[in-house]
């Protein structure tokens, strides 16, 4: 990463400043259009994506039971005793007896589970599900410069997306149908007098 980079990045948060050349659906759709920008030797510098109208989505991933928060605290706190024990094992002169690896790892993983259970229990069933949380942006525009605005238009006509100024496509003309020619009236033959017989 350059120092260009680093140095514009503002120390205290202000909205991005630019002309925005185009929007995506999808903050991938974006990058790919900033890649682009680069692989054309655009001063990527001057371009910033911002997320708008943001929401914070949370996705459920499953459900929670004793032995799911049990089996969960038991790997994690094996991780951690395993941990614990490598370090004792590094730190322990050669000359004494070291202490297992294998007690450090089930001590850690007797405790995690513990640990878990007795949380778990304290939630009282308001939360008996697992889930990962995200903040999703509903489109991401991309703003440049205004001294570079039109070129970026340009160069990201070729991927779409543009919006605003010379590069960006004309708006579909919606076509008007021709009024039609009111219809001739029909000819009726003249009503006969009834017959008398």
């Amino acid at each position: 990463m350059s120092m260009n980079r680093s140095a514009r990045v503002p120390s205290v948060p202000t909205l991005p400043q630019g002309e925005q050349v185009a929007v995506y659906g999808t903050y991938l759709e974006a990058q790919r259009a900033v890649d682009h920008l680069a692989d054309k030797e655009f001063p990527v510098q001057l371009v910033t994506i911002v997320g708008t109208d943001l929401r914070m989505v949370e996705r459920v991933t499953g459900r929670l039971s004793y032995p799911r928060v049990a089996l969960a605290g038991l790997a994690s706190g094996a991780w951690f005793g395993l941990f614990v024990g490598l370090l004792m094992t590094i730190f322990t002169p050669s000359g004494e007896s070291s202490f297992p690896l294998f007690a450090a790892i089930a001590i850690g993983a007797a405790f995690g589970m513990l640990f878990s259970v007795v949380t778990y229990s304290f939630t009282q069933g308001k939360r008996d599900f697992t889930s990962q949380s995200q903040i999703v942006a509903t489109s991401y525009a991309v703003l440049c410069g205004s001294e570079k605005a039109h070129q970026a238009r340009q160069l990201l006509a070729e991927v779409g997306g543009v919006v605003g100024g010379w590069g960006a496509p004309a708006p579909a003309a919606t076509a008007t149908p021709a009024p039609e020619p009111p219809a001739a009236p029909t000819e009726q033959p003249p009503a006969q007098p009834p017959s008398a017989s």
